[in-house]
This record gives C-alpha cells, sequence and structure tokens, in this order.
C-alpha cells in the first residue's frame, strides 16, 4: 500500500538531496561569515538590522541557487558542484561591490547599522543568486 502511494526509492533520493545540499549551503554560509571582518552571530543578537538584511540575501541567495542546481543536475554530485560554483559567483559579487565603493567599506558601514547599504547589500546577492540560478538551468 505504501509503496503505491509513495515511491520508496524517490523518498530516499529526495532526503539525500536535501541533506547534502542543505549541508553545502551550511558550509557556505559558514564561509559568507568568515569573510566579513566582524561576527555576524554577535552583531544579530545586538539587533544589527543591517546585518540581518544582509544575512538575509546571503541565506535566500544561496538557497537560490541550490535549488536551481538540484533541478537542474541529474546527480547529486553534479547538484553539489553547481551550488558550490553559485557560491563563488556570489562571493565574487560580494568583492566586486567593495570595490566598486572606493569612498566607504561596506562591511563597515553594515558592521555601524547603516541599513540602506545592508538592504544593497543583500539585493547584490539576491540579484547575483538570480542570474546564476538562471544560467545554471
Amino acid at each position: 500500500m505504501f509503496n503505491e502511494i509513495l515511491d520508496v526509492q524517490e523518498v530516499l533520493h529526495t532526503l539525500l538531496y536535501f541533506v547534502v545540499l542543505s549541508g553545502v549551503t551550511i558550509v557556505c554560509m559558514f564561509i559568507f561569515e568568515m569573510i566579513t571582518p566582524y561576527n555576524d552571530r554577535e552583531q544579530l543578537l545586538k539587533g544589527n538590522k543591517a546585518v540581518a538584511i544582509q544575512f538575509f540575501g546571503k541565506i535566500i541567495g544561496i538557497t537560490l541557487i541550490m535549488k536551481s542546481a538540484i533541478a537542474t543536475n541529474d546527480s547529486l554530485l553534479g547538484a553539489a558542484v553547481w551550488g558550490i560554483i553559485g557560491f563563488v559567483l556570489m562571493l565574487i559579487g560580494y568583492f566586486i561591490f567593495e570595490f566598486l565603493t572606493p569612498r566607504f567599506r561596506v562591511d563597515k558601514e553594515i558592521e555601524n547599522g547603516n541599513v540602506a547599504i545592508g538592504i544593497i547589500a543583500a539585493s547584490i546577492s539576491l540579484a547575483i543568486a538570480l542570474i546564476t540560478s538562471g544560467a545554471i538551468s
């Protein structure tokens, strides 16, 4: 009866993709946290809205990339590799944003609670993620 409703193989396949790509996402977020000069978690606990907004953009951006990587690859390894490639592109975009704003340091502004810069940083993460996820598919 159960096999008529759900294919056990498909359920296991789904769980495997979920576990592996969630792990890749967590590692990507950890790397993002390591490259910022401030401690994201401390800033979030202090109520820094700019950090929260930027963090939101990173999480959603990475997740969009992982979704496309899963949807467009027949293998778990392919999905993980394309997810990592998309993350690297997000990192490059992050550094380009910093480079294109020589009058101020993006990280410093976000650490100081500049919500406007946090919104722009989140928007850039999302834009890069949308472009990358489209390119993956």
